[in-house]
């Protein structure tokens, strides 16, 4: 089969809720997730039953995100059984990794209509999955970083990179104030679809647990007033442990639940719609590393990237590195060369939070519409595994039919994703 032009025709996610205790800390998978693919779809001017695959990333895939989570959405969505499902792990790129697979789907000529999407629940299945995990002794012996808490790498990316406490500190408040200035402006309104859920409410005095309705609106979980004093303030998470620990609550992610789905369509059949896509999808990059430096994942999979694209660093408008710890995009950005005023413009995932498995597609979502704004021509989204590259295409580059009214550039929702 010939490879087509791929396009990614629309993006719907929720807002970010705070896990444990935020909107979505009784709402399961397949509902949070369902919701976002039902919005996409709407967004992209499909119908349902030509979704051929909806293909899900989730970290944690048991509990509330079992049982083929994929296809349980899709379902919920309003898909016929004829929509398949498939869902597939890459931990915190694993999202990224769904909206990849449904274009090389699509790409290959296997389907004209995917979704890539992700979703993760930490609120209903971390609990479950912490009192579970098994570990194998061939593996524990040989790479027994495979088991290491995250949050233990990037302690160790820290130490030995060189990446300080107060540069991660400075970096964590800057990404706060750009979220709250992101917010303030708008600049994520386009992306979230409210959602009405139950929540549990635990009263603090009582210890009574009631349920109570909520619709999350937006990303709950940043905090506008953060300043590098409070900050500072904040001990090492690993500081009993470790003495070199710079990691804190303030230089790291969040915990929080949400979903994405991003609509991936044949260009021609886009064109014949006369859809004005967000972005084309180009090519595709996976870098391995030590489990122990699990963070510098970007510095490995961006040049593999670039070169097959035939780019440079400073030929990419807007970069988009996840921000599981704040020493992953300081890393990323000093060892690439990239300039800090092109990455995570709006601020990212220390601010608004990391579902796992759903941080990848929110962040393909976000730089293709940011990419919009600021008419940028080449944009890269990158966890910490894989990376895709997206451009602003020129006016041969899509496929055009002579009934349509799509133009690329009277409709400049489109980027390219490598």
């Amino acid at each position: 089969m010939a490879s087509k032009t791929v396009v990614i025709a629309s993006t719907a996610r929720t807002g970010l809720a705070k896990s444990f205790r935020g909107g979505f800390n009784k709402t399961h998978g397949a509902a949070m997730l369902g919701h976002t693919i039902q919005h996409a779809i709407e967004r992209a001017g499909v119908h349902p039953s030509e979704v051929d695959d909806v293909i899900a990333g989730c970290g944690f895939g048991e509990g509330a995100t079992g049982m083929n989570i994929a296809r349980n959405a899709a379902l919920w969505a309003g898909c016929p059984a004829t929509t398949s499902g498939a869902t597939i792990n890459r931990f915190c790129s694993s999202g990224l990794q769904a909206v990849a697979s449904a274009a090389m789907h699509v790409g290959s000529g296997a389907a004209d209509v995917a979704i890539g999407c992700g979703v993760e629940s930490i609120s209903m299945v971390q609990p479950v999955v912490a009192k579970t995990t098994v570990v194998e002794k061939k593996l524990m012996g040989s790479y027994p970083a495979l088991w290491m808490p995250m949050i233990e790498t990037a302690d160790i990316v820290a130490a030995k990179y060189g990446v300080s406490r107060e540069d991660q500190d400075a970096y964590a408040v800057e990404c706060q104030a750009r979220t709250a200035a992101a917010q303030a402006a708008g600049f994520y309104d386009d992306e979230i679809v409210p959602m009405d859920t139950v929540m549990s409410v635990k009263d603090k005095e009582t210890g009574e647990v009631s349920e109570v309705a909520y619709t999350v609106t937006k990303d709950e979980c940043n905090r506008p007033g953060t300043t590098l004093a409070s900050v500072e303030k904040l001990a090492p998470v690993r500081g009993d442990d470790d003495a070199s620990a710079t990691i804190t609550a303030g230089n790291a992610s969040q915990l929080s639940d949400g979903a994405s789905s991003c609509v991936v369509m044949d260009g021609d059949l886009a064109a014949k719609r006369g859809t004005a896509p967000l972005g084309i999808f180009k090519g595709f990059a996976v870098g391995g590393c030590a489990p122990e430096e699990m963070g510098v994942g970007p510095v490995v999979a961006v040049p593999k990237l670039l070169a097959k694209a035939g780019l440079t660093v400073d030929d990419i408008d807007l970069w988009e590195i996840n921000e599981a710890f704040a020493v992953v995009p300081l890393h990323a950005m000093r060892v690439l060369g990239v300039d800090p005023a092109k990455c995570n413009v709006n601020g990212g995932s220390i601010a608004i939070g990391h579902p796992f498995g759903m941080t990848g597609s929110r962040m393909v979502g976000h730089v293709l519409l940011e990419g919009q704004r600021r008419k940028a021509k080449h944009v890269v989204a990158r966890p910490p595994a894989s990376v895709p590259l997206l451009t602003r295409p020129d006016d041969e580059e899509l496929p055009k039919d002579q009934n349509s009214n799509f133009d690329p550039f009277l409709n400049p929702r489109v980027e390219e994703i490598v």
